[in-house]
């Protein structure tokens, strides 16, 4: 018999509430064996983070194990030391957190957080721990690793920043990777080249991995076993395609009908989205964006994006799509006026943004909401929801207190969060309640148009469903406008009336979604279509 690398028994997890106790994890047991990958799916809230983070021993303050056994490589890990435990992380269990942005230090450089992690281990010093650290955001797709060494966390995409991650938990080559939504913002390309890299590491050294997941494709491709979780529970499990393409239990059925997939019925028809028939909301007229590199000589700037024109019709979603660093979310900053523009003109509702006094544009922003692809950094921790989700309203001056409170409650109710969550902090939630409470902060003010970048890869398949359904049923309700900025390709088909796909900083090719995804002119763009995980399964 196999002797099992990780031995998880009767794992029962609760955390200390204003409420009372919370039981998150209710009983759970599984075996992990050398060099397998499994997949544990459900939706947020499901516990698949808990289990993860109980293995580590990194449990809120609030949470504890209140029964059950952890064996990792014949050690009890619930009873083990801390200092063990410390010296066990990294090297012997790695991790990669599903946020990038709080779990990397903004003061200090990429290249010296991954060097830290071998120098703590002993793994290298300031030489060997340098070239191995170039290496390794080589190996993870991050392109002129010795310029990107010396950068800042917030000179980098969401997805670049994840890829530090991933280079980070690998760094010791770890007998057991733990990766808790390594790729949720990644594109389908980059995705891909990681989770090859991640199935070598399997192979090659023997690593296990416990892959933490929404996505229901990837997990049917990537991984040996499938645990699915529900309500803190495992409710079914066994090999990856057979549980994917023959559900037994009804909440794996639910998951795995809500999976979007490029044969997945629009919920928009695009017959009429052509822009010359339809007035423009927002026009944008060749914009660009550059930034001076740290040490460059004249005349070497970075251009994020350049050259960049495209119309958002009234009452349509636009969507931008491409790799990570492609351009995308510095196109959707310039268009809230987050980032200045280096060349080109922006038109709202035909005024040009950039002759707009700070009282007009003031008047503007309520009319355009953000939607970011980070929750975590973009709700104030020291707020509560609901302070969160009425602060667009107090800002504005818009309703008395309690007109406000019941505003609160019915955005609560739309992007579908109990209205006891409204006194909860932003750490007490999961990834996916986050982003829908920034979901719903953007639509406080109802805005004209509203900009969502990677707004529902966070969430787990039946709470996006839930989310796009929303979205476009507001759309048809308020008239709503979106720029619908992703990687998901199979969620852009099903929600786009317009796509552009960008490479590079420019626009390569655009179309509606039938002519893209149907017969894309451009080799990248073909190749992002190949890179969709579960793009050959047999939809059930």
């Amino acid at each position: 018999m196999t002797k099992q690398l990780l031995s998880v028994r009767d794992l029962h997890v609760v955390f200390a509430t204003p409420a009372g106790e919370f039981e998150a994890v209710k009983g759970v047991s599984f075996d992990v064996a050398p060099g397998e990958t499994v997949a544990i799916v459900g939706e947020s809230g499901s516990g698949k983070s808990t289990i993860a983070s109980s293995i580590n021993r990194l449990l809120a303050e609030n949470g504890r194990i209140s029964a059950g056994t952890i064996t990792f490589d014949g050690d009890e890990l619930t009873r083990l030391p801390e200092r063990d435990m410390r010296a066990l992380r990294g090297a012997g269990i790695g991790l990669v957190p599903q946020d990038p942005m709080s779990n990397l230090n903004p003061v200090h450089t990429v290249g010296s957080q991954i060097a830290e992690a071998l120098h703590v281990h002993g793994r290298g010093g300031t030489d060997k721990g340098r070239s191995r650290a170039l290496d390794l955001l080589e190996m993870v797709g991050i392109s002129d690793p010795a310029q990107r060494f010396d950068q800042y966390p917030h000179e980098f995409s969401g997805g670049m920043r994840q890829r530090v991650l991933i280079a980070i938990g690998l760094a010791c080559r770890p007998t057991l990777l733990i990766a808790d939504e390594p790729t949720s913002a990644l594109d389908v390309t980059v995705q891909r080249r990681i989770l090859d890299r991640l199935g070598e590491l399997t192979s090659e050294f023997g690593t296990a991995v416990v892959l933490i997941t929404h996505d229901l494709a990837l997990a049917a491709e990537r991984a040996d076993r499938v645990l699915v979780m529900f309500r803190g529970e495992i409710v079914e499990e066994g090999p990856a395609r057979e549980i994917l393409e023959r559900p037994q239990h009804e909440y794996t059925r639910r998951l795995v009908a809500a999976v979007p997939s490029l044969v997945s019925t629009a919920l928009v028809s695009a017959d009429d989205a052509n822009n010359e028939h339809s007035e423009p909301l927002a026009v944008i007229e060749g914009v660009g964006r550059s930034y001076k590199l740290r040490g460059a000589s004249r005349g070497s700037d970075f251009w994020a994006a350049r050259d960049v024109s495209f119309t958002i019709p009234r009452g349509r979603t636009v969507a931008i799509v491409g790799e990570s660093g492609s351009g995308k979310s510095t196109t959707a900053k310039m268009l809230l006026g987050l980032e200045p523009l280096t060349e080109g003109r922006i038109l709202f509702a035909e005024q040009d943004l950039s002759t707009l006094r700070r009282r007009e544009l003031f008047g503007m922003r309520r009319r355009v909401q953000p939607v970011f692809q980070n929750p975590f950094a973009s709700l104030d921790p020291r707020y509560s929801v609901a302070a969160s989700i009425s602060e667009p309203l107090r800002v504005h001056r818009v309703g008395q207190r309690q007109a406000r409170h019941r505003r609160v409650l019915q955005l609560l109710d739309h992007v579908a969060l109990p209205a006891t969550i409204a006194d909860r902090y932003p750490h007490e939630l999961s990834g996916g309640q986050r982003q829908r409470v920034a979901i719903a902060r953007a639509l406080a003010l109802e805005p004209e148009l509203v900009v969502l970048d990677e707004a529902v890869s966070a969430l787990d398949v039946l709470v996006q469903a839930q989310i796009l359904d929303l979205l476009v049923q507001l759309q048809r309700d308020l008239g709503l406008s979106y720029l619908f900025i992703s990687h998901d390709l199979a969620v852009v088909k099903m929600i786009a009336h317009h796509v552009y796909v960008m490479q590079g900083g420019r626009v390569i090719e655009s179309g509606t979604p039938a002519q893209i995804f149907s017969t894309p002119s451009e080799p990248y763009t073909q190749e992002l279509l190949a890179a969709i995980p579960g793009s050959s399964l047999a939809q059930s």
